[in-house]
Parts: C-alpha cells; sequence; structure tokens
C-alpha cells in the first residue's frame, strides 16, 4: 500500500471521498457508509486497480434494496419480484407484490453465503453489525419455509414447486394467470438454492450451541426430499421431455387423488442448455428415472448445444456456444452448479465474455445487454414493457432482438472471470443518470441516456451480488459428493459439451474494456440520491 489507514482515514474524513486503496473490509466498514452515488467518485483505473474496495460500496448500497416492502416480506419471508421508484425522488412507490420461484432461489443463495459467514454477504445484509447477519438470514429461511409449507398444504397440486404467486399476504397464492399452472425453469433454480442453503447451514460456525442452523437444515432437507418424489410426476413426460410449463387439473387435489392430473401445457419442452439445465439435471439426479430416461434428458437436448463464432469488428474468431438471445441471463447455472469445474467449459464461457465485452466496444454500445425491464413511461409512470429480446445477434439462434437498453446486471457473468473488468463494466452503466437511487443500482438505461427503467428488482440486482459472492457451486459441490452424483454430473457435462467444442479459438483475446459512455442527455439524478 501507497499509505498507512490511518492517513486514509483522514483524507476520506476531509473530502468525504471513497478512499481508492484498503487495509481491510472491516477498515472500510470503521470509514461510514460510501454517498449514494459512490460510483461517479471511481474510475476506471482505480477499480481495476482496486476492485475489492469498489465491490464494498456496492455491496452496500445493493444492500439497501433488502428491505422490508421493496424486496420481501418480513412476515412470510417472501421475496416480491420488486419495487418502482417516484421518478423525481427515488423513493419507493408502486411494488410488484408478486414473485417466483427463480427470485426465491436469489434470495437463498444470498443467504447461503451470510449463514456460512460471509462478511460480503453481510455487508449487504447487515452493514451496521456483521456479526448478525447469519442469525438474521436464518431467522428469514425459517418463516419462509413455514410458508413453503402452508401453500403446499393449502395447494398440494403442486407438489410442493411454486408458481407465480402473490406474496403480500401471510399465505401466499398463485397469481391469476398461474392458477393451476406451474413452471420447471425457476423450480429448478430453487432447488439447486434450497440445496446449497442445507449445506451451508449444515456446516456453519455461527450456532450458539442450540443446534438451530442444524435443525434449519433438517427441515428445509425434508422440504427438498419431497419434491424429489413429486418433480416427475408433475414435469416429466417420458422420452427426456420436459414440460416447460405443467397444466395442473386441480392445484387443491393431493398428487395422488385419482382426479387429478398433469400435462405439459404446450409442446415447447424445457431442453435448452440454458438456464433450464438446471432442471435436468435435479431429474436425472434425483427424479427415480432409470439409464434409458436418463440418457433420453441429454439427447433431448443436443440439437441446441451449437458452436458458432464471434468474428465482428476485426474481433475474433471466438468460439462460443451459441446462446437464445445471448442474454446474461441464459447463464444463471453456472451461479449454482459447478459447471466450471469441467476446464472445457469454463474455458468456453470465459470466451463467452470476450465475446459480450468486446461487442459492446465494437458496436459503440455503453453498456452490456440482458432481458430486463424497459424504461418507464414518465406520464403514466409505468414500466413499458419486458425486453427478453437483447443480446448478441450474431452468436445468438434468436436475430429480432432490441439493442436500445443496458443494464448493469449484464456483467455478472464477465464478474466470475475478471471481478474488475466486471465491476467497471457494472460501473459504466451506474454513472449514468439516475442509475442509482436509495435501494442501489437502478435497473436498466437507454444507450441515448434519455431515460431508465425506475424500477429495482432482484433479477437486475442479486445476481450480480451473488456473482460477487462467487455463486453456490462451492457449497452445491461437497454435497453432490455426499450424495455420489458429483462425478456424474462432472461426466455428463464433459461427455456432452466434448461432443461439440473441440479445438476453441479466440482464448488469447483479452476482455474488452468500455469505451463509451451513456450520454448526458438531461435527465436529473434522483433528489434522494445526490450525495
Amino acid at each position: 500500500m501507497k499509505s498507512s489507514f490511518l492517513a486514509q482515514f483522514c483524507v476520506a474524513l476531509l473530502t468525504n471521498a471513497t478512499p481508492t486503496a484498503a487495509s481491510s473490509l472491516e477498515d472500510l466498514t470503521r470509514i461510514g457508509p460510501p454517498k449514494c452515488r459512490f460510483a461517479s467518485q471511481w474510475s476506471q483505473d482505480d477499480i481495476l486497480k482496486n476492485p475489492s474496495a469498489f465491490e464494498w460500496d456496492l455491496l452496500y448500497w445493493e444492500g439497501r434494496f433488502h428491505q422490508n416492502d421493496v424486496a420481501y416480506n418480513t412476515a412470510n419471508g417472501m421475496s416480491y419480484d420488486g419495487t418502482q421508484l417516484n421518478w423525481t425522488t427515488g423513493a419507493r412507490t408502486k411494488k410488484h407484490p408478486f414473485s417466483a420461484a427463480s427470485k426465491e432461489a436469489l434470495q437463498i443463495m444470498l443467504y447461503s453465503h451470510a449463514v456460512a459467514g460471509s462478511k460480503k454477504a453481510a455487508r449487504f445484509l447487515t452493514p451496521d453489525d456483521l456479526s448478525k447477519a447469519p442469525r438474521f438470514a436464518a431467522s428469514i429461511l425459517k418463516r419462509k419455509l413455514q410458508t413453503y409449507l402452508r401453500f403446499n398444504k393449502t395447494n398440494p397440486g403442486f407438489g410442493g414447486f411454486l408458481p407465480w404467486m402473490m406474496t403480500s399476504e401471510s399465505q401466499v397464492s398463485p397469481t391469476w394467470d398461474w392458477v393451476n399452472r406451474v413452471p420447471a425453469l425457476d423450480n429448478g433454480e430453487l432447488f439447486w438454492a434450497v440445496y446449497a442453503c442445507i449445506h451451508a447451514l449444515e456446516q456453519s460456525r455461527h450456532d450458539d450451541g442450540d443446534a438451530s442452523f442444524k435443525r434449519l437444515a433438517k427441515e428445509w432437507q425434508t422440504w427438498l426430499d419431497y419434491v424429489k418424489t413429486t418433480a416427475t410426476q408433475v414435469f416429466y413426460r417420458g422420452n427426456g421431455r420436459i414440460c416447460a410449463v405443467t397444466k395442473i387439473k386441480n392445484q387443491t387435489l393431493p398428487l395422488a387423488d385419482p382426479q387429478q392430473s398433469y400435462a405439459c401445457e404446450s409442446a415447447d419442452y424445457l431442453d435448452d442448455p440454458y438456464e433450464g439445465e438446471v432442471f435436468a439435471y435435479f431429474l436425472h439426479a434425483f427424479g427415480g428415472l432409470d439409464r434409458r430416461e436418463k440418457k433420453a434428458l441429454w439427447q433431448a437436448k443436443r440439437a441446441k448445444l451449437v458452436k458458432v463464432e464471434y468474428n465482428e469488428g476485426g474481433v475474433g474468431p471466438i468460439t462460443v456456444e451459441q446462446g437464445f438471445w445471448f442474454s446474461s441471463h441464459e447463464l444463471w447455472k453456472v451461479l449454482e452448479l459447478p459447471y466450471y469445474d469441467v476446464a472445457l467449459i469454463r474455458r468456453l464461457y470465459h470466451n463467452a465474455e470476450r465475446a459480450r465485452t468486446c461487442n459492446s466496444v465494437v458496436t459503440r454500445v455503453p453498456g452490456l445487454f440482458a432481458s430486463v425491464n424497459n424504461s418507464t413511461n414518465t406520464t403514466t409512470d409505468d414500466i413499458i414493457g419486458y425486453i427478453s429480446q437483447a443480446g448478441i445477434v450474431p452468436i445468438a439462434s434468436q436475430k429480432a432482438q432490441e439493442h436500445d437498453v443496458v443494464t448493469p446486471y449484464g456483467a455478472w457473468p464477465t464478474i466470475l472471470f475478471d471481478k474488475a473488468v466486471g465491476l467497471v463494466w457494472w460501473r459504466n452503466m451506474v454513472v449514468a443518470r439516475k442509475m442509482q437511487n436509495p435501494y442501489g443500482s437502478t435497473e436498466s438505461t437507454r444507450v441515448d441516456g434519455k431515460l431508465v427503467s425506475a424500477l429495482v428488482t432482484w433479477d437486475s440486482k442479486i445476481t450480480t451480488v451473488v456473482a460477487l459472492l462467487g455463486g453456490v457451486s462451492d457449497f452445491v459441490r461437497p454435497k453432490m459428493i455426499k450424495d455420489g452424483i458429483y462425478k456424474d454430473f462432472i461426466s455428463i457435462m464433459q461427455r456432452e459439451y466434448g461432443r461439440v467444442f473441440t479445438n476453441l479459438k479466440g482464448e488469447h483475446i483479452a476482455l474488452c474494456l468500455p469505451k463509451e459512455r451513456v450520454p448526458d442527455a438531461g435527465l436529473r439524478d434522483f433528489t434522494l440520491c445526490l450525495s
């Protein structure tokens, strides 16, 4: 270090600026909270030199999202999708009183790190006293499990799984459009998040002797063991076909009731090599399938595992896995399962980040693309809509895309390979007008700087936080080994990816750093986040 912590502390007090070198995370905590608009105090070079101190500021402000009636319901422990913001002040306005198993997964992944004693997770959850985080997270996990069990008792036809649901009442219920319907993809994400959390609870060293963490682990294991027994009946139709959405005859009837039945809502099966794959491996490992059906699961998916090359603007060729949109959202699976234990997959997905970051430089875009909520209509205060179709056209199967909006969470897959570079891209988007608010980063911004999405959600914020925590594969791996399924997972992934990817091109290419800025188009920052 160039200076002592005392000198840094004095400078910070005099200038009210964030120090760009840190003695330790604890030292940064003692300095006090960073400014709401902390990102503008950091240059790109500052972050490249000291990403951990910038990360500490980020975790503090993203943690402001974790409040009752903003991110979750303290009464039942359940997540909300998020909350809209006042266009002028940034104060919370219209809560999204609904959620899904995918948001629940992010919440539980975050808590897994907290109960395991992560100081970073504690910075997010209980920044004023890091020691309180494990028990705080465990208390919410306990309430959440009780809510799951009540829901299943009232709606046994879901087999323990979750539809999109209204979470604003103590007794959660399906949203109007998810009555008698349930998605596989989100529930696969939830399964492995709980799987990780059980291991974290079992291994936690923050118990006070009453075995409460281990007891909670056993209670969650009971829930997990139950959904293992129902998954095949609810979602699997044989010959490798997993229902993307299952239609339930009557959600209030038990699975064993003779009047109960399950069918795929359409011929759209969950056969992708992206985030939906975690459900396929859940069925493979725990669905009670015979060898033929297990083999069929992976055969059904092979048509969509495709090798393509990025070669645009003088950058490339870079060998990557073809995306659907090539949205950052599609890589969710690597946050949960130990894909990067397979060297080929790790190298391939490193290439994906070369393509992702360099594409934005080549196309002169000031940020990264991911499926995200569109901008706010300032006349009606409504969100204009949701943009699924946002990615990189040359390396996606779907060519009709929208590229007017970028989002900070587009950087989370890059963070897993190079924290500094990923945070530079995150910072490049949040320094734009209105892109920081009293609850951390804002959902998205137009690339022309004329509008933002005045909204905060789990997807657009906590994916980044979980990536900074390293995902949950380090919790999942030892439990997979204990359950005797780790070697099988590695073998399957080596086989499936090895069939398609051999010689990878472009591994010598460096991750690209942003060259463009979101222009100042006259927007004014939220008044509650001016300092």
